[in-house]
């Protein structure tokens, strides 16, 4: 008989198709599922560094002690579908209305300080360690290259000058050395470098699948190696952890990677359930992901970023998490 971690393989495997991702993110979405015990209730929630992992429980941001992450945690009443902070900005991707949602740049406090409105389903979201840049994904119908009828877009927000990339489809492509355009191309999965210009996406065209290397200022990518799905820098900008398609064949399911970036070289982790997340550097060593259980309901695990120990339960009843730092 199979584990409940080996069936959560087959069913993250089963959903690749961007249709089907986008069609059971919204009906997760639907719900509200019973707020995982302990919970505070509406306690001060802080975006401000400390020993604290944020995160999202029953849809709303919460945060817990780094030393005890599956004791009492702090629940705010801001709803959001993903969340994530660096340096005291967070990026809330929650609903507009009940058919819209919007990007939400958030101060230490909570407190709104921008508002983009955005197409589609939210997916992902990241902060630049800085707090400057902020980054977003989300699932979009209705265009005729794609078999399941949707796709993704990408956006970038630098919160200093309000400058906004609305689709990195915008940008000049540089593939295998040379200039490359074509309608079927989609981005997701953005994780910046320290300067707060350069930054690390997946990029899909022609059922291909690339980390590429992007420039916000030249308005440029360039691929470096396929199979490199949401990737994720680690805090020294060397190594970046990613979900890599087994056998290359989404339909395979995904293994929670670590890629060097000097060397190319590849190291998987303990984790051998099929990851479909972004994964999240809680330190230096230290990986965290959402998987969720056979009801729907997610958890946030986390394990060894060398390939070493074991995958461990991190905060039961949450996702997308990330470290206030």
């Amino acid at each position: 008989m199979m584990s409940t971690r080996a069936k959560l393989g087959v069913v993250a495997a089963s959903a690749v198709l961007l249709g089907s991702v986008a069609a059971g993110y919204a009906a997760t979405a639907a719900e509200t599922a019973p707020t995982p015990s302990p919970a505070t209730g509406d306690r001060a929630v802080t975006l401000a560094p400390g020993p604290r992992l944020l995160a999202i429980t029953d849809r709303h941001v919460s945060t817990v002690a780094t030393a005890d992450p599956d004791g009492p945690r702090d629940v705010s009443d801001l709803e959001c579908l993903r969340v994530y902070a660096a340096a005291g900005t967070g990026v809330c991707l929650k609903p507009e209305t009940a058919w819209s949602y919007q990007v939400v740049v958030l101060d230490v406090t909570l407190r709104q300080t921008r508002a983009v409105s955005v197409p589609g389903l939210p997916n992902r979201a990241r902060v630049s360690a800085s707090g400057r840049m902020v980054s977003w994904t989300t699932f979009v119908g209705g265009d005729s290259y794609t078999a399941s009828g949707f796709s993704t877009r990408t956006g970038i927000l630098d919160t200093i000058t309000g400058a906004t990339v609305a689709s990195l489809e915008e940008f000049a492509i540089t593939r295998d050395g040379r200039r490359y355009r074509n309608a079927d191309i989609n981005y997701w999965g953005v994780t910046f470098t320290a300067d707060d210009n350069r930054f690390y996406a997946t990029m899909s065209t022609g059922g291909r699948r690339y980390l590429v290397r992007g420039d916000v200022a030249a308005r440029t990518v360039e691929t470096l190696r396929e199979n490199v799905e949401c990737p994720s820098l680690s805090p020294d900008g060397t190594r970046i952890a990613f979900k890599e398609a087994i056998d290359a064949d989404p339909a395979k399911g995904w293994r929670l990677s670590v890629l060097d970036l000097a060397t190319m070289r590849v190291t998987a982790t303990a984790e051998t359930t099929s990851v479909d997340d972004q994964a999240a550097w809680l330190d230096g060593g230290t990986l965290a992901y959402t998987l969720r259980r056979d009801d729907g309901q997610p958890d946030v695990w986390s394990v060894p970023a060398d390939g070493s120990g074991a995958p461990r339960l991190t905060i039961p009843g949450a996702e997308s998490p990330s470290p206030l730092t």
